[in-house]
């Protein structure tokens, strides 16, 4: 099984990162690809820059790898309430060659955040669109006051609540995986 995880961050140091490769590793005898966004970065979208360069290929590159991958493992990081605009201007910018970027693949949506909140708005604003982006969301979970919830040493929950929580949003995450490809090989 191959798996796509990336945090909708720009942030180098970024928290949603961390979580989004801590779910990455909890699936076994995975092929784990990680992604930085700040790969991706592109001229803020309009169809006047779309006209003039065309579709960049920063976003066929982006694009191809979401298609690539059997399970998407996405982490958002919250921005007055909802995404980052360096991941709005990236989904934006990829809509363009297919409006469905996930490809209805089954995907897993994450966020947390330093605060109490745990980036519940983006995590609520990225279910609403995930029909829009063609995801398949197998599973959400919000991890709120990261650090006091993760080891940043150890790269691990230490919360069982959350380590349980995370653990079977991934299970339902491979489940529906699995079905996905014994469908495809049944044709």
């Amino acid at each position: 099984m191959k798996v796509l995880a990336f945090a909708a961050s720009n942030n180098k140091n970024s928290i949603n990162q961390r979580l989004a490769l801590y779910t990455a590793g909890l699936i076994e005898n995975a092929e784990v690809e990680t992604l930085d966004i700040n790969d991706y970065e592109m001229p803020i979208f309009s169809a006047a820059r779309e006209e003039q360069l065309g579709q960049p290929k920063e976003a066929i590159t982006f694009f191809n790898k979401l298609a690539e991958a059997d399970a998407i493992i996405i982490s958002f990081a919250e921005h007055n309430g909802t995404f980052t605009a360096a991941f709005k201007n990236l989904y934006d910018w990829t809509s363009r060659i297919n409006k469905a970027i996930f490809g209805n693949k089954p995907a897993l949506f994450l966020a947390t955040s330093p605060g109490p909140g745990g980036a519940k708005s983006v995590l609520v604003t990225a279910e609403k669109s995930a029909s829009f982006m063609g995801a398949d969301v197998k599973g959400s979970v919000s991890i709120p006051s990261f650090f006091e919830n993760f080891d940043t040493e150890s790269n691990c929950l230490i919360n069982p609540v959350f380590k349980t929580k995370i653990k079977q949003a991934v299970d339902q995450l491979v489940d529906a995986t699995i079905s996905d490809q014994m469908s495809a090989n049944a044709y």
